[in-house]
């Protein structure tokens, strides 16, 4: 069945819903789309960052600091 076919048949049964009732539902679905964000978050592919700081420190860690430092000032 295509997904429109679908969105509108619970669009339509939302409709039939208290606002009480479409308050809780909107509810149940924020809590499980934060849950599928967390779950996402911790899929993340780390290996995909290595390298990208290569020749970041070429120059000495201290003299970086206050290189820094002077430039806040």
């Amino acid at each position: 069945m295509p997904r429109a076919n679908t969105l509108e048949k619970i669009e339509k049964e939302v409709e039939k819903l208290s606002p009480k009732d479409e308050l809780k539902l909107v509810e149940r679905l924020a809590h499980q789309l934060r849950k599928t964000d967390i779950v996402m978050k911790k899929q993340l592919d780390w290996k995909g960052l290595y390298g990208l700081g290569k020749g970041l420190w070429k120059e000495d860690a201290q003299e970086y600091i206050n290189r820094m430092r002077e430039d806040r000032v």
